[in-house]
């Protein structure tokens, strides 16, 4: 049941390349966003895309297969967590980041 209680599905598609960062510890990170859609039909009946975007960072194996296969316009479907970190601007303004942590992967469509 621990499982539940932080866990993150997503299905969507690439807004850009994803960013590949190799640490000086030899650990891969790949930065990426990932666009999901729902679409539903308002009080006039019209029909309503509404875009959300998500941020996601993945390390390891699944860095490397992001840094392989990836690029932008893919559709991806993703699992994991979601985390919220802070950092500190060179102006030093702090600034807030929620982040899904991926530690799965699958590619879609064709």
């Amino acid at each position: 049941m621990n499982t539940l209680r932080n866990k993150v599905q997503l299905i969507g598609n690439l807004g850009n390349d994803p960013e590949i960062i190799n640490l000086e510890s030899g650990k891969i990170l790949a930065k990426f966003s990932i666009a999901t859609n729902e679409t539903y039909k308002n009080a006039k009946g019209e029909r309503i895309t509404d875009t959300q975007w998500h941020n996601v960072v993945a390390w390891g194996k699944t860095a490397n297969l992001v840094q392989q296969y990836l690029t932008k316009g893919k559709e991806v479907a993703i699992e994991g967590k979601l985390t919220n970190r802070s950092f500190e601007t060179k102006e030093g303004e702090k600034r807030y980041i929620t982040e899904v942590v991926c530690n799965e992967l699958l590619m879609m469509g064709k």
